[in-house]
Formats: structure tokens, sequence, C-alpha cells
């Protein structure tokens, strides 16, 4: 036992060193475009991006010895998922999937500031217990491991598979690309991270040559599970591929997608990836034009039909100037000539402060929206921060749904309400989902019960009628104070949050501070829960 827990303490400490200090001549070359951009810019790459880049996380990770197999004990229908590490370290930005063979196994994953790769937890129970599993991604290039982060989860009905997307970069190498790792037990064991199959990469793996002017960002995963359709079992990857300057500006940054039929179960850096513009990838209009954008959502409809939804952000602020939608009718081969626009005039503004923050407090709170397709009506639903009435209100979450396809929408109503009107304070970082008879959830964060607009709860509504009404209610049991959330600095607290509904369970996941370790490590700290929702 003490030989196995000193290889295990040797692992962690070597994979943790290797993200912090890959080794090679390149530690020596300049800063590299991508961090000169978070450096310069206060928005559009990520935050889980800048946070693994911080100097707060370097030294967290240092400090980090051990993992703990303990999970907490549930607070009455709050669960906390993810383990403790020693020192207790920040998770955040979490996604979740559902095996839809077995609804009551579900696999969420999240940031870590542990492993610098992602927490992957799973449950067989419907929620009410989780393991935790902690996989760090690995660049071939060079065989160092790299920084992970903004994970998505997906599961696929025809493999029989969970899949994980997550970035794999550097804090001192310009090497940037979408990794994917795979699981055929229900989570619990993981393509080892230097085997991911690359769904997007700036390094040509045949001259050995790497263009430092790409940094790909912010990716999202899907799968098109419907067995009559003509693409059953694709696996979709939608990200943001950001064009860098010398100085670390970014002229253009435009959705992409990458695609695949196959992905090997042996070895998945086997897979061979296809790859479509979702929107011109030329530069826009001082960063302005249809090429900027960030926080993509791909859905597959019935029929095989790919939706994307994203933001038309600038690639050099967290400034939106609206919400577009990109379709496929051939497995993404092409997309249509130019997008469908989601939002109306007069229906959304945007956060007026250029690095998405929302007073009183300092973390940024960028607006990441969801798409959902419901499966059983064909409706599309679209959830979004709104701060058109900031003045009043604060930021409000909005819905706006297509019963067409996406190619019109309803006018935008707002979701988050209180005695029928917008409730107070801020409410940011939604998501939405239907389960397969119909129903449609949605969770966001909620400001309204502390005057001082200050401490968060996570709420939930849910549609029974296919979105018409939306009844809602407060699903976290205790509230947290941000500011205490990541390295006592206020400043990260995670990108979004997450949500899979079955008929028999539902996955709320959230970011959540509560047990708030301040006062232990100096360093603060959130953890992954959720609301037990068995059907």
């Amino acid at each position: 036992m003490k030989r196995t827990r000193a290889i295990l303490l040797i692992l962690a400490t070597i994979a943790a060193m290797a993200a912090m200090a890959p080794s090679g001549a390149a530690t020596s070359q300049p800063t590299p475009r991508w961090v000169l951009h978070t450096q310069r810019y206060a928005g559009s790459i990520s935050n889980g991006v800048r946070a693994m880049a911080s100097p707060a996380a370097v030294a967290a990770q240092a400090r980090h010895l051990r993992a703990s197999g303990a999970a907490a004990a549930p607070a009455l229908q709050n669960v906390q998922m993810n383990d403790d590490s020693n020192p207790p370290l920040p998770q955040n930005e979490t996604s979740v999937a559902y095996n839809t063979r077995n609804p009551l196994i579900a696999v969420a994953a999240s940031n870590d500031y542990v492993s610098g790769g992602v927490a992957i937890m799973r449950t067989t129970n419907g929620g009410q217990s989780w393991r935790t599993t902690r996989v760090t991604p690995q660049f071939r290039g060079t065989g160092d491991f790299c920084n992970g982060g903004d994970p998505a989860v997906a599961y696929s009905n025809r493999d029989r598979a969970f899949y994980i997307s997550q970035l794999c970069f550097f804090r001192a190498l310009p090497f940037s690309e979408v990794h994917v790792i795979t699981s055929v037990d229900n989570g619990k064991t993981w393509t080892p991270g230097r085997q991911a199959a690359r769904a997007a990469s700036n390094f040509d793996y045949t001259t050995g040559t790497v263009d430092e002017t790409f940094f790909n960002d912010k990716e999202y995963i899907a799968v098109d599970n419907t067995p009559t359709s003509p693409h059953y079992g694709r696996l979709y990857v939608t990200y943001t591929k950001f064009h860098l300057l010398a100085d670390g500006s970014s002229d253009y940054c435009p959705i992409q997608l990458a695609y695949t039929d196959t992905i090997p179960t042996a070895n998945p850096a086997l897979t061979v990836f296809s790859h479509t513009p979702v929107v011109p990838d030329a530069p826009g209009a001082g960063g302005l034009g249809e090429s900027a954008n960030q926080f993509s959502v791909p859905q597959v409809e019935r029929n095989g039909t790919l939706d994307i939804a994203y933001a038309l952000e600038e690639c050099n602020t967290s400034l939106d100037h609206g919400f577009r939608l990109q379709k496929s009718s051939n497995g993404g081969s092409s997309f249509l000539s130019g997008p469908v626009h989601i939002d109306k005039p007069g229906q959304f503004v945007d956060n007026p402060d250029p690095g998405d923050i929302l007073p009183p407090t300092a973390f940024r709170a960028p607006n990441t929206p969801s798409l959902d397709y419901n499966q059983a009506t064909g409706t599309l639903t679209f959830v979004y921060q709104n701060y058109v009435n900031g003045a009043t209100s604060g930021a409000d979450i909005s819905v706006q749904q297509s019963r067409d396809g996406g190619f019109h929408w309803t006018n935008a109503r707002f979701l988050s309400t209180q005695a029928g009107s917008p409730a107070p304070n801020d409410q940011f970082f939604p998501w939405v989902d239907s389960s397969p008879d119909g129903n449609l959830y949605a969770i966001w964060f909620d400001r309204r019960r502390d005057p001082a607009n200050r401490n968060i709860d996570t709420w939930q509504a849910t549609s029974t009628n296919d979105g018409r009404s939306w009844p809602q209610r407060r699903i976290s049991t205790r509230s947290w104070n941000p500011d205490l959330g990541f390295f006592t600095s206020g400043a990260f607290i995670g990108d979004y949050n997450g949500l899979a509904a079955s008929n028999r369970a539902v996955y709320p996941v959230w970011t959540d501070g509560r047990n708030n370790a301040i006062e232990q490590t100096g360093i603060g700290e959130t953890d992954i829960f959720t609301n037990v929702e068995l059907r």
C-alpha cells in the first residue's frame, strides 16, 4: 500500500510539473500570442484558459501532493459530486450527459486545478453518489502534459461510450489543440491523455511546425443518437479559432466544426476528423463582423440536421452583438450561406462592461448561451443572459423558441421571474435541456435572495408544455459568496454550468462555493454540486 501511494505521488507531481514547465528548448521562446491576448484584452478567450494560465493556478498545482478518495456526504437533496484534493482546490465549468440505455448512469466533467486537466465524476444511482477520476491531457508533439479545461460531455448510443472534449495548451508554448477522450465502461476508465483524439490542432505532425497565429478555444461536443438518421453515431465538436497578431490582438475568431464517424476504442489518437468553417474563416470588420464569435453549442435534430448556436462576440472584448444559428443538412459538410439571427431588435442588450463584470462582485460572467433540441416535439429552445432591463433588474435570463427548425424565433421572454416580472438582481450562466418525453428544464445562477446582489443560488425552471410556461424554484440549499470562489481573487468561477434530463433522472450540475476552504488553504475553492431529482 505504501509503495502504491508513493507511485501515485510521483505520478501526480510529474503531471503537475510537466503542465507548468514543458520540456525542451522551446521553453525559452517568446511569450505565445494567445498569452499576450489574455494579458492585454479583457474578453473573448475563455475564462477556463485564463484561469489555468494564472500564476495562482501554477502555485496551487505545485502545492498539490495527493488526491483523497472520499466523497462528501449529501446535504439534503444537494450532493457534492467531486472529491476533494489535499489541499482543496477549485473545480468549475461543468458539463454532464447520461447513458441513454440506462439513464441512472451519468458522467460529468469540470475544470480541475489539481491535475491541470479535468475532474470526471460518474454516478450509477441517478446522482445520489459520485466517484471522481482525473485526466490530464498530453501533447503528443513533445510528449509533455498540457493544460486542459473547458470540458464537454456526450454519450453515444451507437458506440455505448461516453466522450469528453477538452483543450490542450501550455502557459509558455504556442501549441493549441482540442482533444476527445473515451470511456466504454460508463466512466470508470478513460483514454490516457497521450492517446486522445485530436479534433483540432495548430501543430502539423507531418512537418513538426506550429502555427502560433491560431489558438483553439471553447469547444463543445454533440453526438447524433437517432438510429434512423443518415449520420447516426457521428460525433461533432465545435470550437472558436482565434487568429492572433504579433501584439496578441485578434482580428477574427470564427466558429469551426470538426466531425468524425469513428473513434477507435483501442487508440483514439488514430481518429480522422473532417473540418468545416461554420462561419467565414477570414477577417471581419475590425473583429466585429460575422467572423467574430464565441460560445458555440451544437445540437442534432432527429432527422440528422446539425444546429449550432453561438454568440456574435468581439474577438478582443466580451461585448456581444447578438446570437446566431447555423444549420447543416449534410452532416457538417456545409452550412447555410448565412446564419439565422436569433435575437430580435430591441429585445437583447449585452452587459456594457467589456470584461463582463457584474458589480459588486469582481468575477467575469460572460454570456454563455445554451441551445436544446426537443426530440419529442422538434422545438428548439435558446436561453441566454439579457441586460435589456439592467437598470431595474440587473442581468436576467431570456428564452426564445423555434418550431420550424430555427429559421424563425419567438419574441424573447424572461425565464427568471418573480411575481410575473423579471427577478431582481443578477441571473447568469443558464443551461437548458429536454427529456425524451418532452419536458424542458433550465438552470441558472441567481442572486435575487441577497439584497447586496452578491451571494449566489442555483434556480431551476421546468416546462411540461413545450416552453409555454416555466414554473421555477430554488434548488441549491445554501448560498455562496463568489468573491471567495477562486484563489481569493474573485475573478473566476467558470464560464458555464450544465444540465442533462432523462425520463428517470434530471442532472442539474453547477459550480458551488459553499464548502470554501479558504481558512485552510488561503486560496479559495469551489466544488461541483447537483440536486438529486429522480422521476
